[in-house]
């Protein structure tokens, strides 16, 4: 990524490119009985480029202990923060859309009171 990054700065677009990660999907932190992990969700995300105001983390990170209040189940589901919607109607109002573009593209985005993160200047 950091390769990537670099070649959007050397050909003067870095403002215009960004790069990002997005999944509702994540592993829970204790291995199932059978060795391996159960479906969860609350992964983190990662986002890149020139307009990104970085050097944050947006939400809140869970305590990364079983049995925690943060944790749905006591194997480490963690409960998230921030909603895929709220990081997705970000990126894709930098991206043009409109507010009123938002409600089809995000149905659920209105149950949040942050609608905008505002990681992209």
């Amino acid at each position: 990524m950091n390769a990537f990054y670099n070649a959007t700065v050397e050909l003067n677009l870095a403002q215009q490119v960004t790069t990002f990660t997005m999944s509702d999907f994540s592993r829970t932190f204790q291995p199932g009985s059978n060795g391996g992990t159960d479906r969860a969700g609350g992964g983190v995300q990662t986002i890149l480029g020139g307009a990104v105001q970085g050097g944050d983390i947006y939400g809140t990170l869970p305590v990364f202990a079983l049995a925690r209040p943060n944790d749905a189940g006591g194997n480490g589901r963690w409960i998230p923060t921030t909603s895929v919607d709220q990081y997705g109607a970000t990126l894709a109002q930098w991206f043009g859309a409109t507010t009123a573009n938002l409600a089809p593209i995000f149905p659920n985005l209105a149950h949040f009171p942050t609608q905008n993160l505002a990681f992209l200047g």
